[in-house]
């Protein structure tokens, strides 16, 4: 199937797995590139070096040439840097998930790199098409993790007639027939990240992806309690117990995971500050938001990558409740497209009725 998207990035489906941390790691990336849609490396939680290797990975699991891309916070310190990296290693995709500034788009771009920002607002769409963004992925409320109040189906029609650039949609997809309804708004593609990580490729720990399989539509809720922005995960007795707890207690909880966080990313203390303020501006965020920002990828490094899900969060789209097996990226891919393929003829054999009477 051939759209605005996969001309622009060079992928043979219009799919998009999205760069989870934690969890979008060199096999899954390569698991849904070898697939032939677009895997999504999430680099917010490695070191430099841990990126560079992981780039490497990925190139060695698959065809030379093969279309993946790199997810970076665009208010990080070194955001420069590893927009360089991407460059060096010619990484096809940088993707965002906060709008890169104006000048690092122009520096991808100039270097051949497709700029794809993740947005959750329409204003946020239109702001880097004018800075020269060559797509967006678009989330809607139902999404996991960070996301918005505003459903697909209203937010993704808005983004598709404001910009002209091709509109991925996400949030809220996990098969081919929610391919062809975002394609019949106008969307050129969709992105997954749920429905990624309940695969056979994805490294998540079994006994969190069984959760998963076990939740339900009810199960998945938004809270401000891990990081003070709204956050939608499956609700757990840990996400309870966070809800409950008072503000001292949560705010003393996020120095100890800064200071984890530090470990984990190599930075040094005064490049967390320097990121604070960043994060702090970019968002208008309090002081207090911004120290809790620290748990986010301590409590998923918990539960995805050590499996405890007693002490981890599990940022969740609400697809979670009806996703119910574990294919491999390839069967995925195969069966969304095939479940497209139908949905448009069964489309199609509509037009072609004889009229009523």
């Amino acid at each position: 199937m051939e759209t605005a998207f996969t001309k622009l990035v060079g992928v043979e489906h219009p799919i998009v797995q999205t760069g989870m941390g934690w969890v979008a790691g060199p096999r899954l990336v390569s698991g849904a590139a070898n697939a032939g849609a677009l895997g999504i490396l999430a680099s917010a939680t490695m070191t430099m070096d841990q990126l560079r290797s992981a780039v490497h990975e990925v190139k060695s699991r698959v065809p030379d040439g093969t279309p993946f891309g790199v997810n970076l916070r665009a208010d990080a310190g070194d955001a420069a840097e590893r927009a360089q990296l991407i460059i060096d290693e010619g990484v096809r995709v940088a993707s965002f998930a906060l709008a890169p500034s104006k000048e690092l788009i122009g520096r991808l771009k100039e270097a051949g790199v497709v700029v794809i920002p993740s947005i959750g607002a329409r204003r946020h769409a239109e702001k880097v098409a004018a800075w020269g963004a060559d797509a967006v992925i678009v989330q809607g409320g139902e999404g996991g993790g960070h996301t918005g109040d505003v459903a697909t189906t209203v937010l993704l029609p808005q983004v598709v007639d404001a910009v002209d650039i091709p509109v991925v949609a996400a949030g809220g997809f996990s098969d081919g027939r929610g391919l062809v309804a975002a394609l019949s708004y106008g969307a050129a593609g969709i992105a997954m990240g749920t429905r990624f990580l309940l695969t056979s490729d994805s490294t998540v720990p079994d006994a969190v992806k069984a959760e998963y399989l076990r939740a339900t539509v009810k199960d998945v809720t938004v809270t401000t309690a891990v990081d003070g922005l709204p956050h939608r995960m499956l609700r757990t007795a840990l996400v309870d117990s966070l809800e409950r707890a008072g503000r001292t207690r949560a705010l003393a909880r996020a120095v100890r995971h800064a200071a984890g966080f530090r470990k984990l990313s190599g930075l040094s203390w005064p490049q967390m500050v320097r990121d604070g303020l960043a994060m702090k501006h970019g968002k208008d965020l309090s002081w207090s938001q911004v120290l809790l920002a620290a748990n986010t990828p301590v409590l998923l490094k918990a539960s995805m990558v050590e499996g405890r899900t007693d002490l981890g969060v599990m940022a969740s789209g609400q697809v979670a409740g009806v996703i119910d097996d574990l294919p491999s990226c390839a069967e995925l891919v195969s069966r969304v497209m095939a479940e497209a393929q139908q949905a448009l003829e069964a489309l199609h054999s509509l037009r072609t009725l004889p009229p009523p009477g």
